[in-house]
C-alpha cells in the first residue's frame, strides 16, 4: 500500500503500469474509491493507494475542518494487515486559499487558523513516527517513506533560469549539484527517521528529481489549469524511483 497525497500516486501508478508490462494477460481487478486498487488475480497480489495527503487526521468539528496534528487514528482501520508500505507527505502542506483543505489547525490543547507550515509538517510527521514506533510489527510488514518530492515552481533561479517555472523545459538540469541544496522538509524526514525504534527505509528521490527539471506535465496536463511543475509525466521519472523501489525489496 502507499500512503499518501498525489505524488504517491504517481509512484503507485507507475508500479502498476510496469507489473501489468510484465505480465499483459494477467487477470487483473480495478476498484477507484478512498482507498484505490489494482489485484493480480493470477498472482494474488494487490497494489494499493490511499489518499492521505498530511498522514495525520483532518477532523470535521463544528467550527470547520481541523486538521489534528497529533492524531493519526485513520491508520488504525486502513493500513493494517500490509505485506510493505510506502508513505509520502509534504505536497499539501503549503497550500493557501482555496486549495487548502483545511480550516484550522490543532496543535495539542491549542486549535490557531495557522501556524507555521514547516513546523507544522514536523509535528505531523512526528505523530506519525509515534504511530510506527508503537502499531508497526516489522517481522510482518516492510515499511518504506518516499523522500520528498520538489517541484519546479516559481523558482526558475533555483535551477540558473529566468523562467518562472518548468514550462518549456525541454533538458535535466546539467550537473550533479542541484542549485538550491536539500529542502528542509527533506532534512526533516532524514532527522526523524534516524531516531525511530523500527526500521523504515528512506526512498531518497530528493535529489535526482530536483535534477529533472523536464519531467513535469507542465501545460499538458489537463487536470490542472496553469503549468503543472509539481507531479511527474507517466513513463518518466516514477519508472525510476520504483526500480530503486524494486531493487531495494529484493
Amino acid at each position: 500500500m502507499f500512503v499518501g497525497d498525489s505524488i504517491s500516486v504517481n509512484q503507485w501508478s507507475s508500479l502498476v503500469c510496469l507489473l501489468h508490462a510484465a505480465v499483459p494477460n494477467a487477470r487483473t481487478t480495478f476498484v477507484k474509491d478512498q482507498i484505490t486498487y489494482v489485484k493480480f488475480e493470477d498472482y494474488d497480489v494487490t497494489i494499493l493507494v490511499n489518499w492521505s495527503p498530511f498522514l495525520v487526521d483532518i477532523d470535521q468539528e463544528p467550527r470547520g475542518r481541523v486538521l489534528n496534528l497529533n492524531s493519526i487514528q485513520q491508520g488504525k482501520k486502513a493500513w493494517w494487515g500490509m505485506d510493505v508500505m510506502v508513505f509520502d507527505t509534504w505536497h499539501w502542506w503549503n497550500f493557501n486559499g482555496t486549495a487548502k483543505i483545511w480550516d484550522y489547525v490543532r496543535d495539542g490543547s491549542t486549535v490557531r487558523k495557522d501556524m507555521n507550515r514547516v513546523v507544522a509538517f514536523h509535528k505531523g510527521l512526528t505523530t506519525w513516527a509515534r504511530w510506527v514506533n508503537t502499531s508497526v510489527d516489522p517481522s510482518r510488514t516492510k515499511l518504506f517513506f518516499q523522500g520528498i518530492s520538489p517541484d519546479h515552481n516559481y523558482w526558475g533561479y533555483e535551477w540558473g533560469s529566468k523562467a518562472n517555472n518548468c514550462a518549456g523545459e525541454q533538458q535535466p538540469f546539467k550537473g550533479r549539484r542541484y542549485p538550491a541544496g536539500r529542502p528542509e522538509a527533506a532534512k526533516i524526514v532524514d532527522k526523524l527517521l534516524s531516531r525511530l525504534r523500527k526500521p523504515v527505509q528512506l526512498l531518497d528521490i530528493t535529489t535526482m528529481s530536483q535534477l529533472r527539471k523536464e519531467a513535469h506535465p507542465s501545460i499538458y496536463n489537463q487536470d490542472h489549469s496553469g503549468s503543472d511543475c509539481t507531479h511527474w509525466c507517466l513513463p518518466g521519472l516514477p519508472d525510476t524511483w520504483n526500480q530503486l523501489f524494486y531493487a531495494a525489496l529484493v
